[in-house]
């Protein structure tokens, strides 16, 4: 398994593997609980970009038996797309909150960095920016908000679609004033002595948590849209 978060820290390890059926058939996927120190587990960790902990972890003839199932044995999948749709929401409201301390920590630069005898935040150009940012915020917000709400709906294809146009406005907005932040501060918005490059960094790695843009874009479109016609 690639990418697993913060399992060098892990006692317990839930891992999915398919147990029958051919690959991409939704049925015959189970999830097992497997201890971290289990014979046959290696993990290898390393730190990611965001300044977290992430690892690569290697199964090699690992024995599980049927008191390490989690549910049933064969419908692991269901679970796994309620944990991703939960995880979602979870990083959209962390990333609105990234984003609203980095769009104050913006302006606030702006208010108080001085060029040619004025602050830069007299510029007109800038300010513009500076709002373009506030309504990108306020949108990730509303959308934040949307998901929270549509994480627990009853129709599963409502809720993936909702959630999905969820991860796609978060994403673009995370991207969006990450850039803008650090255009915005010049050099000293990539520096790590500063607060707003570990937002920078953050949102970066947020926007491809749980699918990028491109993904979450093909399943809105496959599955018709939010709004049926």
């Amino acid at each position: 398994k690639s990418i697993v978060l913060n399992a060098d820290s892990a006692g317990l390890i839930v891992v999915s593997a398919r147990v029958s059926g051919e690959r991409r058939d939704p049925h015959g996927i189970g999830l097992f609980v497997v201890p971290a120190d289990a014979p046959g587990v290696t993990i290898e960790p390393y730190p990611t970009q965001d300044g977290g902990r992430a690892a690569e972890v290697t199964f090699a003839g690992v024995a599980v038996d049927g008191g390490d199932v989690l549910g049933d044995s064969e419908g692991g999948l269901p679970l796994l797309v309620r944990v991703a749709e939960h995880g979602i929401a979870a990083l959209a409201a962390e990333a609105l909150g990234s984003m609203s301390a980095l769009h104050a920590l913006t302006v606030d630069y702006l208010k108080t960095r001085k060029q040619f005898g004025v602050t830069v935040g007299s510029f007109q150009a800038l300010q513009h920016r500076a709002v373009d940012m506030l309504i990108a915020l306020e949108q990730a917000r509303s959308m934040a908000i949307y998901g929270a709400m549509m994480v627990e709906a009853g129709d599963a294809a409502e809720r993936a679609a909702a959630l999905s146009a969820v991860k796609v406005q978060v994403n673009k907005a995370c991207r969006f004033l990450g850039q803008e932040a650090v255009q915005l501060h010049g050099g000293i918005g990539m520096t790590m002595e500063y607060i707003g490059a570990h937002h920078f960094k953050r949102l970066a790695m947020i926007e491809y948590q749980l699918g990028d843009t491109p993904y979450h874009l093909r399943r809105v479109a496959d599955d018709g849209g939010l709004i049926a016609a």
